[in-house]
């Protein structure tokens, strides 16, 4: 008995610390905290001082608080109860200083850091038993890690409206995330406007139903499309611009391009016809490269996009790229015996490198997907490693640029539980959260003096089977919170375990503003201790303000179950535990049934 009182004492002790978490719940974790004691009280009252040079920044930190918090700030006199907005050119472009004091509040830094620097500010912010707005007096020093921060979106295959993308984009800039890799075209859609070419997406944009399992017999008989006019993809890119995000947009070639072929059949090597595919598989039908016909159509789309978008980078696909048709085309051999190409692999780079003259022609570079390499890697090519690190390991050996994306890490399609029965239907895989944050760029196999062609990091969200706005942020979010720190904080601050310690008023927050992220199972879900011939069972929501409820004979807890006040403690049998539980957020929002596992 003495033992299960003190047993019970340190749990609700520890429940209370993690509850509490740390004074200052960041993410991604910033470089250096300084907390000191007192608060700075937030109010009507308080005024904003700040350069015309981030005027932009500080308008959408007043809307920011006016959404949320019902305050508006004016204009006034840097003081004791302002904040105040200092451009220091001396930085780096994304490092910022936050000081909270009873001064008042400064941030100095460049232009995006001080964008950074009022995301920080934000996240700082809650409520006395007073209900006033308050934040701690800090002192935090931070730069990003990496230069590229991304996550990849396909519309291609689902299109998502101009409204939802810019609420995407608001949640990354929220948690420093700077590049959103837009995946425009694929086989099931064409969903940009080419003013050259309309029929691209009135009839490119557009199938009259979608495969809804692996069975590619199932279709859901559902008409679907859509696509951004220029005018919504520049109004787009300057709402990530104000927001220090940049767009890199993604037209697919040679691969890839079915939409773009049931437009333009003569584009391929059999001349078609062609239709916008109802099936999820990789394609034999590709553009074909003994025709010059491909590359002037390719020029010309690549003209406008290039006008659209003030990116230094145009992503050009390169993947899952067959060369069945090319084997059998005329015009493709006779282009590999006129090039003197040693095969169909070394016609592809022919194919990536000439679309690259024309793009660096144009002032711009060139990024694609790690099959870019199979044949000789285009000169001035940044590679986007996705079939695990190789592809970037073997980039930066050759001193090329890099942007780590590997499926084994980064892929936000994948399962985020083994329990498939009570995840959402998607392409496979398995990718829990602690994986996604215990993912390292620099791995070992690249040396110290490579490690500088890494540039970056990115999370990807293929859509074969993420057909809604909500099920993009379930499985996005928590993971992308991973990402972001990945991206962010320096090597030596990552530790899962401060993570979680953060983790539940972030989420708590992402409840309050709508976003239904995945809910994450309870911590010491997998950690059942024994103690006397009795499981002990010490679970702790990972959103705060959750409640857990659950059942022990293996019933849905959902409908049965109890409400979760303690640590459990249940007799052994030779049956085993059977605890189920669910989480039940601020907002009424449920997650899956969890189930209690011994992994000790």
């Amino acid at each position: 008995m003495v033992k299960y009182i003190v047993f019970l004492l340190l749990s609700i002790m520890s429940f209370a610390c993690w509850g509490q978490a740390q004074k200052v719940s960041l993410i991604p974790e910033p470089n250096q905290v300084e907390i000191n004691s007192g608060d700075f009280i937030f109010s009507e009252s308080t005024r904003l001082h700040y350069p015309a040079k981030v005027g932009k920044t500080a308008l959408l930190l007043n809307d920011f608080l006016f959404a949320n918090y019902g305050i508006s700030l004016k204009n006034g006199a840097a003081g004791k109860n302002s904040i105040q907005l200092t451009v220091d050119n001396s930085m780096k472009p994304e490092a910022y200083c936050l000081i909270i004091d009873h001064k008042g509040i400064s941030i100095r830094g460049g232009e995006a850091g001080i964008f950074y620097g009022t995301q920080t500010l934000l996240q700082l912010i809650s409520k006395n038993n007073s209900g006033q707005l308050i934040l701690p007096y800090v002192v935090i020093k931070d730069e990003p890690r990496f230069a590229y921060r991304g996550l990849m979106m396909d519309v291609g295959r689902y299109f998502f409206s101009e409204e939802y993308i810019k609420q995407f984009i608001d949640l990354m800039a929220y948690y420093k995330l700077n590049t959103f890799h837009w995946h425009l075209t694929e086989d099931g859609g064409w969903r940009i406007e080419i003013k050259k070419y309309p029929e691209l997406t009135k009839k490119g944009a557009w199938r009259s139903s979608t495969q809804k399992t692996r069975d590619p017999n199932n279709q859901d008989r559902i008409p679907h499309g859509g696509f951004y006019t220029q005018e919504q993809v520049k109004s787009i890119i300057q709402y990530a611009a104000d927001r220090q995000v940049t767009i890199i947009p993604e037209i697919e070639m040679p691969g890839h391009a079915m939409a773009a072929l049931s437009v333009f059949p003569e584009l391929s090597c059999t001349a078609g016809p062609f239709a916008v595919p109802l099936q999820w598989s990789i394609k034999d039908e590709i553009f074909c490269a003994g025709n010059e016909k491909t590359f002037e159509f390719l020029e010309d789309v690549l003209t406008e996009i290039i006008d659209l978008f003030p990116s230094e980078y145009i992503h050009i696909g390169g993947d899952e790229a067959p060369k069945k048709r090319w084997k059998e085309c005329e015009k493709c051999q006779s282009l590999i015996k006129q090039e003197k190409l040693k095969d169909e692999h070394e016609l592809q780079s022919y194919f990536i490198q000439r679309i690259e003259k024309f793009i660096n022609s144009k002032g711009k570079k060139i990024i694609g997907w790690d099959e870019i390499l199979e044949g000789g890697l285009a000169p001035n090519a940044t590679v986007m490693s996705w079939r695990g690190e190789k592809g970037g390991i073997d980039a930066a050996s050759m001193e090329h640029n890099v942007i780590m994306s590997p499926n084994s890490y980064l892929y936000f399609d994948y399962y985020q539980s083994l329990d498939r029965a009570n995840e959402p239907f998607n392409i496979g895989g398995y990718l829990p959260l602690s994986k996604v944050y215990n993912y390292e760029p620099f791995t070992p196999q690249i040396t110290k003096e490579q490690q500088k062609y890494i540039k970056g990091v990115q999370g990807n969200i293929w859509m074969e089977y993420i057909h809604s706005e909500a099920m993009v942020y379930y499985m996005t979010y928590p993971r992308a919170l991973a990402l972001a720190e990945i991206g962010w904080s320096s090597a030596s601050k990552k530790d899962y375990n401060s993570f979680l310690n953060r983790l539940p008023p972030i989420l708590a927050e992402l409840d309050r503003r709508g976003i239904p992220f995945r809910i994450p199972e309870p911590a010491g879900l997998n950690k059942v201790s024994v103690e006397d011939g009795k499981a002990i069972i010490d679970l702790i929501p990972l959103v705060e303000g959750a409640r857990i409820y659950y059942t022990t004979d293996g019933s849905d807890p959902s409908v049965t179950g109890k409400l979760y006040t303690g640590p459990l403690m249940l007799p052994l049998k030779v049956s085993g535990i059977h605890v189920n539980c669910i989480l039940v957020l601020p907002s009424g929002r449920r997650s899956g049934i969890y189930t209690v596992t011994d992994e000790s």
